[in-house]
């Protein structure tokens, strides 16, 4: 399963890119040499008028071969030789045709359409998920926890409420799914709101702040509940060696009893690279384990860097009810979708830079086809919003301003705009060379965390 979604995963994304890329080529006018889905050796291909479309050995990648377009970098990962150069009468006459004989929009529109097209994918996958199967909206109603650090002033109070109290009313709106219990915090009409539960019954009343973002905050204080269930492990890890399995019902750690999924996470993140025990519910019998949790240094908000514990558990889906929605909704949905994607990909890049991730976060093909798998078995929903996801990320890894990708390539547009001057051929393949070796060093850093991972290391 994991095999097979790999290669749908990556082959759908990247034949989608080097689409862009393509088709741009064609509209402005340069004659493209190549297709390749697949980096190095030519495996199987045909020809079609000027260009040859290929599938080649390492699907790691693709690229578009345009005439003109002069790259030693790519040459040498294709397998190939560098264009021999033309004769002048020649050259003269496929000016006309080459990459780089375009103005600097043409080439820019060519360089970014592949990007593009990872965009307008993830618009339409989004945006088919809503329209095929509603607007999803978490059915339970019961509280999970409630974040203390994220209440405005005059709000504590609502950190009274127990965890597993079943929400019935927030202000004005009755709690059906939980966007009801944050539509009540977010839309209400008066200066304070009451929070209502039952079991226990109990009523909080708490002032709603007048500023959104702080209204905001105090809306997604409050989380829903999730079982103390595994639902998968992940190779290598803590819980993997100790012989923790998917479907297994977390009881008590250390002897402290857990609920749910915050408790769960509570008590293994306080114990960071400790020899802790286990006690689990599997297959109506109680077993117990000892995992000896990993450690992982995580900034807190208020910029202290602490250790946490970690086991390597994926916590449980919710239950979704889904609210059927007009063509045009699903569109707006898919927007807001698609523009969240980018935010959170860019703010986990953010994140990596200024050190508040760590750099062992980042995972290769492993990590891409362990997430495939996990997103297949969850169903054509869920693959599709996976792919829509890695769309995105694929698009915004390509904008990174390293040479040999398509926002290296763009900034010596930008630097060609400026100075009026192209960079010469020369320098061009000297700061492609560069940006080779940068990528390969990528690529072994994220293999390398994979293959600790597995490990456990």
């Amino acid at each position: 399963m994991a095999l097979l979604a790999t290669i749908v995963v990556l082959g759908v994304l990247i034949l989608v890119h080097e689409l862009g890329h393509f088709w741009a080529a064609k509209a402005v006018g340069v004659k493209v040499l190549r297709f390749s889905i697949g980096l190095g050796p030519r495996v199987a291909g045909f020809q079609r008028g000027d260009t040859e479309y290929v599938i080649s050995a390492i699907p790691l990648g693709g690229y578009v071969k345009m005439s003109g377009m002069a790259d030693e970098v790519m040459e040498k990962v294709e397998g190939g030789a560098v264009e021999a150069p033309r004769a002048p009468h020649a050259a003269r006459r496929a000016r006309t045709t080459d990459f780089d004989g375009k103005p600097v929009w043409a080439r820019a529109l060519v360089l970014s359409a592949g990007v593009i097209m990872n965009m307008i994918f993830a618009f339409a996958a989004y945006t088919t998920i809503a329209a095929s199967w509603g607007s999803a909206e978490v059915a339970e109603t019961r509280l999970g926890y409630v974040d203390i650090a994220s209440l405005p002033p005059g709000a504590e109070s609502l950190a009274g409420l127990p965890a597993g109290a079943r929400l019935t009313r927030v202000g004005d709106r009755e709690v059906r799914l939980w966007s009801d219990v944050r539509e009540g915090f977010l839309l209400a009409e008066t200066e304070t709101v009451t929070v209502e539960t039952e079991s226990p019954r109990m009523a909080v009343t708490v002032p709603v702040p007048g500023d959104p973002a702080a209204r905001e905050r105090l809306a997604l204080a409050l989380d829903y509940w999730l079982e103390a269930e595994v639902l998968d492990v992940a190779p290598g890890m803590p819980a993997a060696r100790a012989g923790l399995q998917s479907g297994d019902r977390v009881l008590a750690v250390d002897g402290v009893a857990v609920d749910n999924w915050a408790s769960l996470t509570r008590e293994i993140m306080r114990r960071p690279g400790r020899a802790t025990d286990f006690q689990v519910l599997r297959d109506g019998a109680i077993a117990e384990f000892t995992v000896t949790l990993a450690s992982r240094e995580e900034r807190g908000p208020d910029g202290e860097v602490t250790a946490i514990g970690q086991a390597g558990i994926t916590a449980p889906a919710p239950e979704f009810a889904y609210t059927p929605v007009p063509l045009g909704q699903a569109v707006i949905i898919g927007y807001r979708q698609t523009w969240a994607t980018t935010e959170m990909i860019l703010g986990f890049l953010g994140d990596l830079v200024t050190g508040n991730v760590s750099p062992r976060s980042v995972g290769s093909i492993v990590t891409i086809g362990s997430m495939s798998g996990q997103a297949a078995a969850a169903g054509i929903e869920m693959f599709l919003s996976f792919m829509a996801l890695f769309s995105v990320n694929l698009a915004i890894l390509n904008l990174l301003p390293i040479p040999v990708l398509d926002g290296g390539h763009l900034v010596f547009l930008g630097i060609e705009a400026v100075r009026g001057k192209a960079l010469s051929l020369e320098q061009r393949l000297r700061w492609s060379q560069v940006g080779f070796v940068v990528i390969m060093g990528l690529m072994i850093w994220a293999l390398s965390n994979d293959i600790l991972r597995l490990f456990g290391l």
